[in-house]
This record gives structure tokens, sequence and C-alpha cells, in this order.
């Protein structure tokens, strides 16, 4: 078959260990042979972000916003142990967070749903997507070692010098203090790329803080997103038959667990950072959880939920098998394809996408899977992968739908 053509790159962000070698495998068997891709290329490999002193992840991010669409590989956010491991300069940031500040993003995270892999929670019958803020917070937080006592304030000083402060505690011996923030802007931003979501894909959306505690930091992301909805999006979602729900973080949890699904659930960046893998994780594997970065501003960045696979990696570089679960990876590219299609008015390409989206569904429910999957399906006498024959056997499927 002629390749489908593009019009436009994808900007497209290499990354680490194991992730890396599936990244090039996907492009090899499932990209190549079917599209003329048009990328522009950024490598944020951890060495190569070291090399650059990290210039590279933020010139990665400004491409970003010049093309539209971005597809992203996993990659290492260093310890003391990577610095050593790697001969680090220093101990560089976690690139997502510096292309989430950039993009001024809202991450959203659902489960690919997939017969034979079912949910621990009975309940669910349909996927939760996780909304997480992409700015602040812990993500963005100063930290003392305070060594002994006294007493530690938090000062704010305007521009004219004005100055007020808060005692945080008055300490009677060692301890340690952490000061966080945010800003308005970027919660408005949380709160629209939230609301614009839920329209997009006709779901109910959630809110979840604990203001009773929290009742200034809290309570304004709280404020914020109730006069984004009634100012701009209340009407809206009337018309399209949708909801919007605040409550205690505390009761989201308990709702969401005896709930069926089918809503998204936004988060403050912390609280969506460890309720996005418990979800995923309750729906089956962290490895068939899809991401994407919506911003406001009509910048997306996609890419899996999880990490680098180091231990798999190990064993790659000892030349031992590995069944490396691919699907997350695989939707990464899907959905920016499917998304650059989209904005460049090519069906094909969408076609494509969606093809290469059930070929890959299709093989799991056909019985042919990761070891991974393996250990929790339903399914009967199935057939475990390693890494690469598991892409081939998508392919196999997409040339079957794709001549159908």
């Amino acid at each position: 078959m002629e390749k489908i053509k593009m019009t436009t790159p994808l900007v497209e962000m290499d990354g680490d260990e194991m992730t890396r070698i599936l990244w090039q495998m996907i492009k090899e068997e499932l990209l190549l042979p079917f599209v003329d891709l048009k990328t522009e290329y950024y490598d944020l490999g951890l060495k190569n972000r070291d090399r650059t002193n990290d210039q590279v992840t933020a010139d990665s991010a400004e491409a970003t916003k010049k093309y539209g669409v971005a597809v992203k590989c996993a990659t290492i956010t260093p310890n003391a142990a990577r610095v050593e491991e790697y001969g680090l300069k220093e101990m560089w940031k976690s690139p997502n967070g510096t292309i989430r500040a950039i993009l001024d993003g809202t991450v959203f995270r659902a489960p690919i749903i997939v017969k034979g892999i079912e949910p621990y929670v009975k309940t669910w019958k349909k996927p939760i997507t996780l909304a997480r803020h992409a700015y602040g917070d812990i993500y963005k937080g100063v930290e003392m070692s305070v060594p002994g006592p006294g007493k530690v304030e938090m000062v704010y000083t305007d521009t004219e010098g004005n100055r007020e402060s808060v005692t945080v505690h008055e300490f009677k011996g060692p301890g340690i203090v952490q000061g966080v923030h945010n800003l308005d802007d970027s919660i408005e931003s949380f709160a629209k790329s939230c609301f614009q979501y839920a329209l997009d894909t006709k779901q109910d959306l959630w809110f979840a803080t604990k203001d009773t505690i929290s009742k200034k930091y809290d309570h304004h992301f709280k404020d914020i997103f109730q006069e984004t909805y009634e100012k701009e999006y209340k009407e809206k979602f009337q018309e399209a038959g949708i909801t919007y729900f605040y409550t205690l973080i505390d009761d989201a949890v308990a709702r969401v667990i005896k709930s069926e699904g089918g809503f998204i659930w936004a988060c403050k960046n912390y609280d969506g950072d460890v309720m996005s893998d418990l979800v995923a994780t309750a729906f089956g594997s962290l490895a068939m959880m899809t991401s994407v970065l919506v911003s406001p501003h009509g910048y997306y960045e996609y890419e899996a939920a999880h990490g680098t696979v180091q231990r798999h990696y190990y064993k790659h570089l000892k030349g031992e098998e590995t069944s490396t679960n691919s699907m997350a990876t695989i939707f990464a590219w899907s959905g920016a394809l499917r998304k650059r299609g989209e904005l460049d008015r090519l069906p094909e390409l969408v076609h494509f996408a969606d093809v290469l989206e059930q070929a890959s569904i299709h093989t799991i429910e056909s019985g042919k899977m990761t070891k991974d999957l393996a250990l929790i399906t339903e399914l009967k006498d199935v057939t475990v992968l390693n890494s690469q024959d598991f892409i081939r056997e998508v392919r196999a499927e997409m040339e079957k739908m794709l001549d159908a």
C-alpha cells in the first residue's frame, strides 16, 4: 500500500532505557511501513539532557508550541543513584514537569480497556480518566532542614517593600519545613482544560481537594473552578447533558470505588500523580494507561503513563529476552497521529491511528500478550510473547485490517 502522507511534523521526544528500545521497535514495525512519518526529533535520553544542560527538554516543549502535537517516550527523573550511575553534572529536574510548566497543560490519563483484563474493582464498567494539574505544589516546592530550636516564618514582600508574614512553626528541636505555591493563571488554565475536555469527551467532571483543612490554598482551587464553571461552562454542560461535581478528596475516593466509572476525576498535582497510578493498577496494569497533556492554548503531548522499565532494560543489556508491555507507548503514538490527522484534516491518518489501536487490542483479546498481562488475564490458553514478537503480532493484525 502507498504510505499515508503527513503535512505537518510531530514533535518526537525520545527517552530512556527499555521504553527507548520499544520506541524504535514501534517505529520500525508499526509506523514507518505505513506512514511517511514526519517528526522533529529531540533526544530526551538522560545522557543527552546532561550534555545539553537540559536545554533539549525546554527546546522540545517550545517546538510543541510551534507544531501543536508531540509524542514522548518515558524518561528518567534522576535521583542520587542515577547521578552516580550516569555521571551527571547535577540532579536534573523531571522532564515531564519542565514540559508541563512550559506548555501550561493538564495531564489526562485513562486506562486501555481490553476484554480478559478485568478491573480489580468489580463495580467499574467504564474508564475513569484522571485529570492532573501540571504545575506547582510540591513539584515546585522549596525545602529546608531545621537544625534546632527556632522560628520558621513565611514572608511576602510586595513590589513597594511592604511585608506580611505568618509563623509556620516554632521549633523546639530539629525538624523539616516545606514551602509550596501555585498561580491563579495556572489553576484557571487547569480548570478550563478540564471543563473543555469534559465537553469534548461528553463525560461528567469531578474535582476534589481538601479545602476543609487547607482553607486558603485548596479552597482557592475550589473557588477558581466554581467561578470558571459558572462564568463560562455551566450552560454548555447543561446543553451537553453532563455535570460538574465538587467534593473532598477523601469523599471522592470512596465515591470512585463505588462508581461504575465513565467520568473525569480532576486532582491537584500530587493527588493526580498518586491517584492515576492507583486507578491504572486497579484497572489491571499501569502499562495499560494512556496519558495526554492538553493545554488550553491548543497544544497536545502524548506519552505513556509508566516509567522506563529499568529492570527489563538491564536484562536486555545482558542479551536476555524481555516481555515488556508496549501498549501505552503504542497508544501514545496513535493518539498523537490521530490528533495530527484531525488538526491537518487527514482522514487517512486518523483511520490509521484507529486501526493501530484496534489491532493492538485485538492481539491481546485473541490471547497473544506480554507476560505482565498473561499473569492477570481471565483468558485461557494464552500465548506469552516477548517484547518484539508482540509488536510483530500487532503488525500482522494491522495488515489484515488495512487490507480488508
